[in-house]
């Protein structure tokens, strides 16, 4: 089953139509024409494939965010404010952009891009915009720690593992903007964190009149929560300047977790270094690791922060890197491509304690585990 999608033209002039119009149990393929489509998605499927124009000329556009208030009254909630939801048994998406514009989250909260929740999801050539919280790969933590903070599409099913694959895709946020409990595997991604300092409205958000304290918070983020831990929207920021941290896992400790590789991370233009910190555990068990990943100044020497401070301790977590290279943006890529004596190794030393020491070794092991999964999903 073959649909096109066109603002003119097509079989449906919106891509959520195109999507009703599947059976659950047919394989189908969505072609997306060009333009901005301002639609909130939510595609549950049994096998679908939904391709865009290309990166820069098909978007997915919508502003839905975590402290909108609903007409009963409640918040929206992080995981009702998705841009485009992904569910079912497997979907693959290629060639566009998923963007929500809602704003900064300390005015919006979390707003969440993508929400991936398919049993195999695999994203080619897809850049997914926004501020907090911009892809969830989901599995959610077995349990919430705050009253009704899972609120959304899974709030009441069972937590199923779910492999995802991330390939050639570009992903920007600034506070915990990848995260969730799926064994997710990125390679050759462009991942970017937001100067949150600096930036203001980025180009294409919408600012909402939400309430903020004097302190510069949402008004629904003050406080911690009853275990003495940071609540999920906030940032601490009472060590140093904390620009945002690109990972936020949850999984369990025999899971595969977050494998980055051949990426490319940094902070957006303004960024302070040491602003920036490759993750911190949403859940005690997490995993992630960055394999052969080029990076700049902006990553903070400790690498990974804890869940309420920068250097509380850590110990059940799985974080490490190896063959992290040092980005030089004093010459040109073509420049730090060609030259080996431009290219140097990033200095580990400060890392915190309990983030792990990867030798080529475990490197291996680590890649080999992440390839079963790239074997699944993008067959």
């Amino acid at each position: 089953m073959i649909i096109q999608v066109e603002k003119k033209g097509g079989d449906f002039c919106g891509v959520q139509e195109a999507i009703n119009a599947v059976p659950y149990g047919e394989k189908a393929e969505i072609h997306v024409g060009e333009g901005t489509f301002r639609e909130k998605l939510f595609c549950e499927k049994k096998d679908i494939v939904i391709i865009g124009a290309g990166i820069d000329r098909t978007v997915i556009d919508f502003d839905d965010y975590a402290n909108e208030i609903m007409e009963d009254g409640s918040k929206r909630g992080t995981f009702r404010s998705f841009t485009a939801f992904f569910g079912g048994e497997r979907v693959c998406v290629r060639d566009m952009t998923i963007r929500n514009s809602a704003g900064d989250g300390r005015v919006v909260g979390q707003a969440v891009a993508v929400y991936a929740d398919a049993d195999f999801c695999f994203f080619e050539n897809v850049r997914m915009v926004g501020c907090q919280d911009t892809l969830f790969c989901a599995p959610l933590p077995v349990a919430e720690r705050q009253a009704k903070g899972f609120l959304g599409p899974r709030v009441f099913t069972e937590r199923r593992l779910t492999k995802q694959y991330f390939k050639n895709c570009e992903i920007s946020g600034d506070v915990d903007f990848i995260f969730g409990g799926a064994d997710a595997v990125f390679d050759d991604c462009v991942i970017v964190c937001n100067d949150r300092e600096h930036r203001g409205a980025a180009s294409g958000e919408r600012q909402h009149g939400v309430g903020v304290n004097a302190g510069g918070t949402a008004g629904a983020g003050v406080g911690t929560s009853a275990g003495g831990r940071l609540d999920k929207d906030q940032i601490d920021v009472t060590e140093r300047l904390v620009n945002g941290y690109i990972t936020a896992a949850c999984g369990l400790k025999d899971n595969l977790g977050f494998v980055f590789r051949n990426c490319k991370i940094s902070g957006a233009k303004g960024c302070e270094p040491g602003s920036v910190f490759l993750g911190r555990p949403w859940r005690e068990e997490a995993r992630t690791v960055f394999l052969n990943c080029e990076m700049d100044e902006t990553i903070a020497p400790e690498r990974f922060s804890g869940w309420g401070g920068i250097t509380r301790e850590e110990p059940d977590t799985f974080y490490g890197e190896f063959g992290t290279i040092m980005a030089d943006r004093s010459v040109s890529e073509t420049e730090f491509t060609e030259q080996a004596d431009v290219v140097k190794h990033v200095d580990l030393s400060g890392k915190n304690p309990w983030v792990k020491d990867i030798d080529e070794e475990m490197a291996a092991e680590l890649s080999a585990r992440a390839n079963e999964v790239v074997k699944i999903v993008a067959r």
